[in-house]
């Protein structure tokens, strides 16, 4: 089977764009801001560092809490990759990334699941770009 070399190009940029991405996350210490103190976008947001909140964190956040690590997630995730002009991470609108985490941290196994993990795969099947792309 030929496989068209564009695809190929296209699939190689998104797991680089994923990489770097997951690779940022990591960057994240534990000396972040704790529960009740501003993320670096200036809105609250779970007392766990972006890198290592799970469903349990989410279920016992706040609105706020919530909607603070839910931007904070975008701007990660949403970062440029490479130089000017390179591409940038795929990412999900505040409802949209609620309703997921909403349904997926209900459910009893998934207590455990990290929020990046989630919120990741499923802003790769999305259209959306962060905002000037």
């Amino acid at each position: 089977m030929v496989q068209d070399p564009g695809r190929a190009s296209v699939a190689r940029r998104a797991g680089l764009a994923l990489l770097l991405a997951l690779a940022a996350l990591a960057g994240c210490s534990s000396d972040s801001p704790q529960n009740g103190a501003p993320s670096p976008g200036g809105a609250e947001r779970i007392g766990t560092p972006v890198r290592l909140a799970n469903c349990r964190d989410w279920e016992k956040a706040t609105l706020r809490q919530r909607f603070g690590t839910v931007r904070e997630l975008r701007s990660v995730l949403g970062r440029p990759v490479g130089g000017e002009g390179g591409a940038t991470g795929r990412t999900l609108d505040d409802r949209q990334a609620f309703d997921l985490f909403d349904n997926a941290c209900k459910q009893s196994f998934a207590k455990g699941f990290k929020l990046y993990k989630i919120y990741s795969r499923a802003a790769a099947f999305s259209q959306r770009r962060p905002r000037g792309q």
